[in-house]
């Protein structure tokens, strides 16, 4: 009987082990796409920082839109979105917990008039090439009220972001909204364009997350403390003077362009370092908090029908991972 109940303690053993192993045998999944808040990870891999802090992770590259709808149909355990956009998933069926701020938009998003206009206030009568309903549309809003003008004054043309640069270069809009690298394009190809407003007018308007799905969250939540951890070592590679060249050299290469050419992009992003982030993660209202923030873009989402119910937005969101570095 001893010699049996070993046998069994060992079979026990081992099969604890093995569902262990099952558990954690599928690496964590993880969508970016290009923004340099999140083109940041790419540090991280290149340094093979993950296997280092022993968590197995697979990051997939996407265009932005077909990130999220990865996220949304379950082939990720995580992505890059807006706070805004993780509203919208969300109230769509794909929940998700925003766990790491990335970073905030500091001026690669922009309201980019064409020739002959100046300023916000030009674009009364125009029209206005925007993704209806996604940040860039939250963005003009913002800078229509600030300029003493409404979206009633404008005509919204629904355009993918993507596709800005080119309509705007028709002639069939007076300005388009859009973030990097579509925005700069705009302005490369569009002689006489200027950006009138951006992201940088109002900080904190666009916060870059990494929405976590709820199960996964709760299941790997070690996992996500070690993620976590190599994220913040890659903002302090990308920070410190005597890495950056190398860093933005590195995030360069993911999108094909020259590290000079890209450095422009970075400095439009503020990415946090540990001790910003735990600030922003702080409960406020106004554009200073992620909370503040997401509100905002709730009420956003309500009133132009997004979606029909506001959402719970302190359910999307937990500090806890920043708050325990």
């Amino acid at each position: 009987m001893l010699g049996s109940k070993k046998v069994l303690g060992a079979l026990a053993g081992l099969f604890l082990s093995a569902q262990a192993m099952s558990v954690n045998a599928e690496p964590l999944k993880i969508g970016y796409s290009d923004w340099p808040g999140w083109v940041a990870w790419e540090v991280a891999i290149e340094k093979k920082w993950f296997a280092e802090e022993g968590v197995d992770v697979k990051f997939e590259w996407f265009d932005y839109v077909a990130s999220m709808d990865a996220f949304a149909a379950g082939q990720l355990d995580a992505v890059g979105m807006t706070n805004g956009d993780a509203l919208v998933t969300g109230a769509t069926g794909a929940k998700s917990v925003m766990a790491i701020i990335n970073d905030y938009s500091d001026g690669n998003d922009m309201l980019i008039g064409g020739p002959g206009i100046a300023s916000v206030k030009d674009l009364k009568g125009k029209k206005v090439g925007v993704e209806v309903g996604f940040v860039g549309h939250l963005l003009l809003l913002n800078a229509l009220e600030k300029n003493g003008l409404t979206e009633s004054d404008v005509e919204l043309v629904n355009v993918p972001t993507s596709e800005t640069p080119q309509v705007l270069a028709s002639g069939q809009v007076d300005a388009i909204v859009a973030w990097q690298p579509s925005s700069g394009s705009a302005l490369q190809l569009v002689p006489g364009s200027t950006a009138i407003y951006t992201s940088a007018d109002e900080p904190g308007l666009i916060y870059d997350v990494l929405a976590v799905a709820p199960s996964s969250y709760a299941n790997n939540r070690d996992e996500w403390e070690k993620v976590a951890k190599v994220w913040y070592k890659a903002v302090d590679y990308i920070k410190d003077p005597k890495t950056t060249d190398d860093a933005v050299s590195i995030m360069a290469s993911r999108v094909g362009l020259s590290a000079d050419e890209y450095k422009k992009f970075i400095n439009g992003t503020n990415i946090l370092t540990l001790e910003e982030a735990k600030k922003h993660f702080k409960k406020a209202d106004g554009f200073k908090s992620l909370y503040g923030s997401t509100k905002i873009s709730d009420d956003f989402n309500i009133n132009n029908k997004v979606y029909d119910e506001p959402q719970d937005v302190d359910s999307y969101i937990d500090p806890s991972l920043t708050e325990g570095l």
